[in-house]
C-alpha cells in the first residue's frame, strides 16, 4: 500500500474514491452518496495565451456545466514545464492504485532514493467545475494543515498542461483492520489506542478549520511494517475548510460512517466525531452499528440511530467504553462530544488500564470478514463504476433539464413520470415513486438536479445488466458462469495479509443463497 490521497465517497464509495488513498486497494465510489455541491467557482477562464497575463476572477459556473477539455490551471501555477520538474526530481515506479480521475505510483526521490507516492490526476478527466474545485481544495488543505505525526505529509504539488501531480509521503504498512487481525490478540486497550489516534487527527483538523468528512478505517494506513509504526490519515479528498457556526448541505462520505445530520443536509464538524464513533463501535465488536443490504437502508438505520449493545461481545465490554460509544453516536450534534471531549473521556484518559482481555475470536473473525467483504465490494464497484463516463453523467443532467418543464430547478413526481415517458423509457408508477423516495434526501417531495444525478448514477450502476455482467465476468476468470472460491481468493489475495480460507468461505456462504 501507499499513502495519502482523495477518496470520493462510496462504500463504494464516492467520485475520487477509487483513486483515493494511494494504496494498492483504493476505496471505490459509493454511488448513491456522491457529492452534490453546486455553483462552485471555476478556477480559471478559457482565456487565450494573449490574455493569460490578465487576472481571472474565475466567475461562477454551475456545477453541471462541462469545462473545456482539458481545463486550464487547476492550482494556478501556470508552468508547462512542471511535469519535467517532476521527472527530474523523482523516478517514477510501479502503479499503486487507479481510479476515476487518475493513477497513483510509487516514486523515488532522485539523489536520496526516498520513496514517495505520486497521484497523477489527468485534467481531461476533470469534467466539471466541482471536479476542478475538489482537486484544488484537496491540495490547499494538505498544504494548510500543520505537520502532525498521524497525518500523511504533502511533499510537492506539480501541474503541467495535461495533469496535476500530488507527491506525498508513502505509507507501506497496510490497512488498519489488516494489522489488527494479523496480530490475533485484540482487546479494549488496543481499540482505545487506535481511536485515540484517529480522534487526535480529528481534533488537529478542527483546530485548523478543516472538516474531514470521510473518516473510515480504509483512510488510515500504517507508515511501515514495523510494530511501532504510526497510523496515518491518508485521504483529504472530501475535506473542506469551515468557519465556526458554518453549516454544510452536500451529502458526501461513505454510507456506514455518515452522521444523521449529513443525511439531513445540515451539518458541521460534529459529523467527524460521529464517524469516529462508528469506527470505535466496529473496533469493539467487528460489525458496523448501522447496517442494511442497501445504501438507502443504511441511511434509514442511521437516521433512527438505535445502537445495539446486546450482541456479543458488548455484555463483557466495560461500561466506560460503551459510554464513550454512546456519546460519540449521539444523534444530536449539539450535545455530541467534541473531539477534545472525546480525548478527555475517562476510557481514553486511562487507556493503559483498559482491559487487555481478548475480545474473542468472534470479533476478530467479524473484522476479517468485514474488511474482506469491503475489498470484494470495492473491486466489484470499481469495475462497474468504470462503465460510467463523464459524458454519461452529463447526459443525465441534460435529461433533468429536459424533464423540468416549469424550469424551477425541481422535478415533481408527475414531471418525473412524464419525463421518462417522453424519452421512450416509461416506468411503472410504483417504480417512479420508489425512485423519488430514494432520491429525495431533503424530503421536500421533489428531486433537484443533484438528487436526480446521484440516484440515476446509482440505479444505472446497480441495475444495468451490461454493467453487472462486466463486473461478474471480471471475477469469473474461467468463464464458468460462477464466481468460484478460487476466483474469490484470487480477487482478494493481492494483499500481504489476505483473508483466511474461513473468511472466504463465510463470504461465499453469506451470498450463496441456493447453496
Amino acid at each position: 500500500g501507499g499513502g495519502g490521497g482523495g477518496s470520493r465517497a462510496e462504500e463504494g464509495e464516492e467520485a475520487r474514491g477509487a483513486m483515493g488513498n494511494c494504496c494498492s486497494s483504493p476505496p471505490a465510489n459509493a454511488a448513491f452518496f456522491k457529492r452534490t455541491t453546486c455553483n462552485l467557482r471555476c478556477l480559471s477562464s478559457t482565456s487565450t495565451e494573449e490574455e493569460d497575463d490578465e487576472e481571472d476572477d474565475g466567475g461562477p459556473l454551475p456545477a453541471e456545466v462541462l469545462l473545456p477539455s482539458p481545463p486550464l490551471w487547476v492550482l494556478g501555477e501556470r508552468r508547462a514545464s512542471a511535469g519535467e520538474d517532476l521527472v527530474r526530481r523523482y523516478r517514477v515506479g510501479e502503479e499503486l492504485g487507479r481510479g476515476e480521475f487518475g493513477v497513483t505510483r510509487r516514486c523515488e526521490e532522485v539523489g536520496t532514493g526516498k520513496a514517495v507516492a505520486c497521484k497523477t490526476i489527468a485534467k481531461g478527466q476533470l469534467r466539471t467545475a466541482v471536479d476542478v474545485e475538489d482537486v484544488r481544495r484537496e491540495v490547499e488543505i494538505m498544504r494548510a494543515l500543520p505537520p502532525h505525526p498521524n497525518v500523511v505529509r504533502l511533499r510537492d504539488a506539480y501541474e503541467d498542461a495535461e495533469a496535476v501531480h500530488i507527491v506525498m509521503e508513502i505509507c507501506e504498512g497496510g490497512e488498519l483492520f489488516d494489522r489488527i487481525v494479523a496480530r490475533g490478540h485484540y482487546g479494549e486497550r488496543a481499540a482505545a489506542s487506535v481511536i485515540r489516534t484517529i480522534v487526535d487527527v480529528v481534533q488537529h483538523c478542527h483546530q485548523h478549520g478543516v472538516m474531514h468528512r470521510d473518516l473510515k478505517p480504509e483512510n488510515f494506513l500504517f507508515a511501515n511494517q514495523m510494530e511501532t509504526s504510526p497510523l496515518k490519515a491518508i485521504d483529504f479528498g472530501l475535506s473542506v475548510f469551515f468557519r465556526p457556526g458554518e453549516r454544510f448541505n452536500d451529502i458526501v462520505g461513505s454510507p456506514y460512517y455518515m452522521a444523521p445530520e449529513v443525511l439531513k443536509r445540515d451539518y458541521g464538524p460534529e459529523a467527524d466525531v460521529w464517524s469516529a464513533g462508528v469506527i470505535l463501535y466496529i473496533l469493539l465488536c467487528g460489525v458496523p452499528p448501522f447496517w442494511a443490504e442497501t445504501d438507502e437502508g443504511i441511511a434509514r438505520a442511521i437516521v433512527r440511530s438505535v445502537v445495539n449493545f446486546e450482541r456479543e461481545p458488548w455484555p463483557k465490554i466495560t461500561q466506560k467504553a460503551k459510554d464513550l460509544v454512546n456519546r460519540m453516536l449521539d444523534p444530536n450534534p449539539y450535545t455530541r462530544l467534541t473531539a477534545k471531549e472525546v480525548l478527555e473521556h475517562p476510557w481514553l484518559q486511562n487507556a493503559k488500564s483498559a482491559p487487555d482481555t481478548c475480545l474473542g475470536e468472534a470479533v476478530i473473525s467479524r473484522l476479517k470478514q468485514f474488511s474482506a467483504m469491503n475489498k470484494f465490494k470495492k473491486r466489484a464497484l470499481r469495475v462497474v463504476a468504470e462503465q460510467l463516463t463523464g459524458d454519461e453523467v452529463a447526459t443525465i443532467k441534460q435529461m433533468f433539464h429536459m424533464m423540468d418543464t416549469d424550469k424551477n430547478g425541481n422535478l415533481t413526481l408527475e414531471e418525473l413520470k412524464e419525463g421518462f415517458q417522453s424519452i421512450g423509457e416509461p416506468i411503472p408508477d410504483p417504480d417512479v415513486k420508489l425512485l423519488m423516495e430514494a432520491g429525495d434526501v431533503d424530503g421536500n417531495g421533489t428531486l433537484n438536479c443533484e438528487e436526480f444525478v446521484t440516484v440515476s448514477v446509482h440505479l444505472r450502476r446497480i441495475t444495468s445488466d451490461e454493467h453487472l455482467s462486466k463486473a461478474f465476468n471480471y471475477f469469473d476468470k474461467n468463464n464458468s458462469g460462477y464466481i468460484e472460491i478460487d476466483e474469490l481468493r484470487e480477487a482478494l489475495g493481492e494483499h500481504e495479509h489476505g483473508p483466511s480460507e474461513e473468511v472466504i468461505r463465510d463470504i461465499v456462504n453469506d451470498v450463496d443463497k441456493d447453496k
